[in-house]
């Protein structure tokens, strides 16, 4: 079973690099064994002009 987990900053700059790569939220969180509602709040969250950016967390 999952459990909720907060993003640390380490992991926020590896989601910049996994969705450059071609993967999405879902793919993140199957990935880390978290749940998509773990990571989609971060790209709500961060989403600047150009896109998600992990220094705006």
């Amino acid at each position: 079973m999952k459990h909720y987990k907060q993003l640390t900053s380490e992991q926020r700059y590896q989601i910049s690099g996994l969705t450059k790569a071609g993967l999405n939220q879902s793919q993140i969180a199957d990935e880390w064994g978290v749940y998509k509602s773990t990571i989609s709040p971060e790209f709500r969250r961060n989403k600047g002009r150009h896109g998600w950016h992990p220094k705006q967390a």
